[in-house]
Protein backbone atom coordinates (compact mmCIF):
# COMPACT_ATOMS: atom_id res chain seq x y z
CA UNK A 1 0.00 0.00 0.00
CA UNK A 2 0.97 3.68 -1.19
CA UNK A 3 0.69 6.02 1.63
CA UNK A 4 0.92 9.80 0.71
CA UNK A 5 2.81 12.27 2.37
CA UNK A 6 0.80 15.40 4.05
CA UNK A 7 0.48 18.00 1.40
CA UNK A 8 1.98 20.94 2.85
CA UNK A 9 -0.38 23.77 4.03
CA UNK A 10 -0.02 27.31 3.05
CA UNK A 11 0.84 30.03 5.46
CA UNK A 12 0.80 34.00 5.60
CA UNK A 13 1.34 36.83 7.80
CA UNK A 14 -1.23 39.42 8.43
CA UNK A 15 -2.64 41.74 10.69
CA UNK A 16 -6.05 41.73 12.89
CA UNK A 17 -8.39 43.39 12.32
CA UNK A 18 -11.43 41.95 14.78
CA UNK A 19 -11.09 39.87 17.31
CA UNK A 20 -14.88 40.45 18.81
CA UNK A 21 -16.16 36.92 18.21
CA UNK A 22 -15.30 34.09 20.65
CA UNK A 23 -12.20 31.98 18.89
CA UNK A 24 -12.56 33.93 16.13
CA UNK A 25 -10.42 36.46 14.79
CA UNK A 26 -10.15 38.18 10.81
CA UNK A 27 -6.84 38.20 9.44
CA UNK A 28 -6.40 40.67 6.49
CA UNK A 29 -3.38 39.95 4.69
CA UNK A 30 -1.45 42.15 2.26
CA UNK A 31 0.49 41.31 -0.80
CA UNK A 32 2.15 43.11 -4.08
CA UNK A 33 0.54 41.97 -7.64
CA UNK A 34 2.28 43.69 -10.32
CA UNK A 35 -0.24 45.42 -12.77
CA UNK A 36 -0.50 43.57 -16.13
CA UNK A 37 -0.29 46.31 -18.01
CA UNK A 38 1.96 49.11 -16.70
CA UNK A 39 4.42 46.91 -14.29
CA UNK A 40 3.52 49.19 -11.34
CA UNK A 41 3.27 46.48 -8.12
CA UNK A 42 -0.54 47.41 -6.66
CA UNK A 43 -1.33 46.52 -2.93
CA UNK A 44 -3.92 43.77 -2.98
CA UNK A 45 -5.50 43.09 0.19
CA UNK A 46 -7.55 39.47 1.30
CA UNK A 47 -9.29 39.09 4.68
CA UNK A 48 -9.63 35.35 6.13
CA UNK A 49 -11.43 34.30 9.49
CA UNK A 50 -8.92 32.46 11.15
CA UNK A 51 -9.71 30.23 13.89
CA UNK A 52 -8.12 31.79 17.15
CA UNK A 53 -8.76 28.64 20.00
CA UNK A 54 -7.48 30.08 23.29
CA UNK A 55 -8.47 34.20 22.05
CA UNK A 56 -4.44 34.96 22.70
CA UNK A 57 -4.77 37.46 19.13
CA UNK A 58 -5.65 40.86 19.56
CA UNK A 59 -7.10 43.63 17.33
CA UNK A 60 -3.56 44.87 15.51
CA UNK A 61 -1.12 41.91 15.84
CA UNK A 62 0.30 40.81 13.67
CA UNK A 63 -0.10 36.73 13.12
CA UNK A 64 1.10 33.74 10.71
CA UNK A 65 -2.13 31.58 10.06
CA UNK A 66 -2.13 28.23 8.11
CA UNK A 67 -4.66 27.13 5.70
CA UNK A 68 -6.79 23.73 7.51
CA UNK A 69 -9.92 22.04 6.78
CA UNK A 70 -13.03 23.83 6.75
CA UNK A 71 -14.18 24.79 10.70
CA UNK A 72 -17.34 26.80 9.86
CA UNK A 73 -19.11 28.17 6.91
CA UNK A 74 -16.18 30.55 6.64
CA UNK A 75 -13.03 29.75 8.81
CA UNK A 76 -10.64 27.51 6.60
CA UNK A 77 -7.32 28.85 8.40
CA UNK A 78 -6.20 28.86 12.14
CA UNK A 79 -3.81 31.31 13.65
CA UNK A 80 -0.34 29.52 14.22
CA UNK A 81 1.28 32.03 16.48
CA UNK A 82 1.29 35.89 17.36
CA UNK A 83 4.17 37.31 15.57
CA UNK A 84 3.91 40.65 17.46
CA UNK A 85 1.73 42.51 19.49
CA UNK A 86 0.14 45.57 18.80
CA UNK A 87 1.48 48.36 20.21
CA UNK A 88 0.05 49.61 23.64
CA UNK A 89 -1.26 45.84 24.02
CA UNK A 90 -1.96 45.04 27.66
CA UNK A 91 -0.26 41.60 28.62
CA UNK A 92 -2.64 39.04 29.51
CA UNK A 93 -5.33 40.15 32.02
CA UNK A 94 -6.21 36.78 33.53
CA UNK A 95 -2.20 35.85 34.76
CA UNK A 96 -2.49 39.80 36.25
CA UNK A 97 -5.38 39.21 38.57
CA UNK A 98 -6.02 37.13 41.57
CA UNK A 99 -7.60 33.39 41.58
CA UNK A 100 -11.10 33.51 42.61
CA UNK A 101 -11.59 31.36 45.24
CA UNK A 102 -8.71 33.22 46.81
CA UNK A 103 -10.26 34.89 50.60
CA UNK A 104 -8.86 38.27 51.34
CA UNK A 105 -7.73 38.76 54.63
CA UNK A 106 -9.51 40.70 57.04
CA UNK A 107 -7.85 44.64 58.00
CA UNK A 108 -6.64 44.59 61.67
CA UNK A 109 -9.18 47.01 63.77
CA UNK A 110 -8.08 50.02 64.61
CA UNK A 111 -8.51 51.22 68.71
CA UNK A 112 -9.28 54.63 68.92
Amino acid sequence: MSEKAPKARKRVQGVVKSDKMDKTVTVTVERLVKHPQYGKYVRRNSTFMAHNPHNLAREGDVVEIESTRPLSKNKRWRVVRVVRRAAGAVPEIAALQEPQDAVPEPEPEQQA
